[in-house]
């Protein structure tokens, strides 16, 4: 007699396997077994191809096509990979063959078997007859996409544990993948994850659905099996190295280029259907600010300036960078998207992290189940609708030299109801600040360059050593115009 018939894998086969895994002590995952590999210098590492002819499914002709990225330099622990063929779990065993080394040959001279860091996932989305690139899995939980026409920029995590505060972050890693072999006319891939960390463990699915707007739809499952004080929810991480609202970096420097940075702002759009936008920074030291709220409707890390003439950078194309959008499904209940910036000499380190915060946990052994979109978007992307929204933030002063502590503001509103506006129409501006700062000056005038309107706002800060919250929107009587403009100055 035959034992019991295994069962066809699927999330909930991979939610018992996280939770039985919560249930024990955490054990840090092996690094990869070939020590050679570690006397790599960064170069070395980085010559490692993939050659494209051993893409996984080629040869199948399916739509969508595998890579895979070597252990090495930072990348030191492999990854289980596997492919799923009717709910059949079928171990992916690459050979060392499928890569091109390059200087790095005699470090894995001998080696039959691909150790694999991560994975990326090719589709025809810019045109047909050629798989781009648009997915990737690498390190930690991290994860990457793109839309049609769009270059990496902003990440995304799994989870973010403790990423501010004092309790110190952990990292938690997705140790094993499992991808679905797709059908000949498929139009999304399903890959799965285990993620083993030491305070959390999850199950996750993610359907990749490339396009204009990729989508990539999370499926999690989390068990705490250690003390978390902040858990980060749908966490993404981008970079802000300088812009027109903290120029400061860029000026210091003498760079030439006007700004550089994945992401200009955060947007919220809150249960009540408030929609709120948080212009970034490069902050001198670490800075977290949160929004409270009793339910979230969505939040991103935003790239909204389109102009190739805002950034000048014909090799980086930071204007071709995409937004990411966090759309939850269902109702996740109270608690904060909590936003950390802290301090980057360069463009080549992510210094923006924003994730939402749960006001309640579960209690050990249950799970924390979670589904939401990402939206991985060009210029058509997240805006708030049946209102103006912010084109820019600019900081700084005109030919008036601004009194001490005065800091000067000039923020152009457009679109939206403004568009409908009477040419003898003004709107007025609604701003108010925390109490470490008033409000000397708030000028509302059209703005015929953007065919909206700007605000002049100056407000005076009372204590350097204390943040300044400040809140600005435009109305028309009772009637909300526009999204609100909300700025968080740190202490000096």
């Amino acid at each position: 007699m035959g034992g019991k018939a295994r069962a066809a894998f699927d999330l909930n086969v991979l939610t018992e396997r996280a939770k039985a895994l919560a249930a024990t002590p955490y054990r840090e995952q092996a690094t990869f077994t070939n020590s050679r590999l570690d006397a790599l210098s960064y170069d070395d590492y980085r010559a490692i191809r993939f050659r494209p002819q051993s893409a996984w499914w080629r040869e199948a002709g399916l739509p969508f096509e595998l890579q895979f990225f070597h252990v090495g330099g930072n990348y030191t622990r492999p990854v289980r990979v596997h492919e799923l063929v009717q709910g059949r779990e079928l171990p992916l065993s690459v050979p060392s063959s499928a890569f091109d080394f390059g200087n790095a040959a005699p470090a894995v001279a001998g080696q039959a078997q691909a150790e694999l860091a991560g994975f990326r996932v090719h589709y025809a989305l810019n045109r047909a007859g050629y798989k781009d690139e648009f997915t990737v899995f690498l390190g930690a939980s991290y994860l990457r996409a793109v839309g049609a026409g769009q270059h990496y920029g902003s990440s995304a995590r799994g989870v973010a544990i403790d990423t501010a505060g004092d309790a110190g972050e952990d990292f938690p890693a997705f140790e094993a993948f499992w991808i679905e072999r797709p059908a000949r006319g498929a139009k999304s891939l399903t890959v799965y994850a285990l993620l083993n960390g030491a305070r959390v463990t999850g199950a996750y699915r993610f359907e990749l659905r490339p396009g204009s707007v990729t989508e990539v739809a999370v499926q999690a499952r989390l068990f705490l099996r250690g003390a978390v004080a902040t858990l980060g929810i749908a966490p993404l991480t981008s970079m802000f190295f300088g812009g027109e609202n903290h120029p400061k970096p860029l000026q210091s420097l003498g760079d030439f280029r006007p700004e550089v940075h994945d992401a200009d702002g955060l947007l919220i759009e809150t249960g009540d259907g408030e929609w709120l936008w948080r212009p970034l920074l490069n902050p001198d030291r670490p800075f977290t600010t949160s929004f409270a709220m009793q339910r979230l409707r969505g939040f991103g890390l935003m790239q909204r300036d389109r102009s190739f003439a805002s950034y000048e950078d014909p090799e980086a194309r930071y204007d071709q960078r995409p937004s990411v959008w966090v759309r939850p499904e269902g109702d996740w209940g109270a608690g904060r998207v909590e936003l950390m910036q802290f301090h980057s000499p360069d463009e080549t380190n992510d210094n923006v992290v924003a994730y939402w915060v749960p006001e309640r946990l579960p209690a050990a052994g249950q799970p924390l189940t979670l589904s939401y979109s990402m939206l991985w978007q060009g210029s058509d992307q997240q805006s708030p609708p049946r209102q103006g929204r912010v084109l820019q933030s600019r900081l700084g002063r005109g030919l008036e030299r601004p009194q001490p502590g005065e800091w000067q503001f000039h923020i152009d509103y457009a679109g939206g109801p403004l568009d409908g506006l009477s040419a003898v129409a003004t709107p007025q501006a609604f701003v108010t600040s925390s109490d470490n700062a008033r409000v000397l000056l708030a000028n509302v005038y059209r703005n015929p360059a953007t065919k909206g309107w700007r605000l002049n706002l100056k407000v005076q800060r009372l204590d350097a050593k204390q943040p300044v919250e400040l809140r600005a929107l435009l109305k028309d009587g009772a009637n909300v115009l526009t999204e609100t403009w909300t700025y968080a100055l740190p202490p000096e």
